[in-house]
């Protein structure tokens, strides 16, 4: 009976411990995630020019102008249209929850209308880090588009660079393109389907 209470205590004393240590990692990887947005957040407003940096070489994107602009930010939401030439349809629209990062893709056509196919993309499944976030296609992508059902997206930012990247598992399909952060360039562009 002594040696079963000691041993209790020993676990406890170790359950206890295992539990901290949880916590204090939960915490420190959900700062992750929001140093990831808060930084995000500092470029609302701004627009940077991008280039291709991994497609295939007949990928339609090649030869056009590229530009991101972070035009629409508040606590739990950012939006970011990605401009392909003269093509306004994309916007790539971030979502914050509880340390976890939603990504989806907002296709619309010249008169504001939905396309076919949006709002596909995927949710981060860890808090990943200052400088990186994946997001592995969803349910709704799967359902929506299956062959983008083995799609991985993600965001790579640092002071002076921000990559939207795509990997298409089991394919050779892979897509970045590059924005450089230290060369602000002026635009008033909205996308397809803004009003403001």
């Amino acid at each position: 009976m002594v040696k079963f209470t000691t041993y209790s205590k020993s676990m406890q004393k170790k359950s206890l411990t295992l539990l901290l240590f949880f916590i204090i990692c939960s915490l420190h990887c959900q700062e992750s995630a929001q140093q990831f947005w808060n930084q995000l957040q500092s470029h609302c407003g701004k627009s940077y020019e991008g280039n291709i940096t991994e497609a295939a070489k007949n990928d339609e994107f090649r030869g056009k102008k590229l530009v991101m602009k972070v035009i629409s930010c508040n606590e739990n939401e950012i939006k970011i249209p990605f401009f392909v030439g003269d093509d306004f349809s994309r916007t790539w629209i971030l979502t914050f929850n509880k340390g976890r990062i939603t990504l989806k893709h907002d296709h619309r056509h010249k008169d504001g209308s939905e396309d076919k196919i949006t709002q596909y993309g995927g949710t981060s499944t860890n808090y990943g880090s200052t400088e990186i976030q994946m997001f592995p296609a969803d349910q709704e992508t799967a359902t929506l588009i299956p062959y983008a059902s083995q799609n991985v997206w993600w965001l790579t930012l640092t002071e002076s660079l921000f990559t939207y990247n795509l990997r298409r598992i089991g394919s050779d399909r892979l897509f970045t393109v590059s924005f450089d952060l230290t060369n602000e360039i002026q635009v008033d562009w909205i996308p397809w389907g803004w009003n403001d």
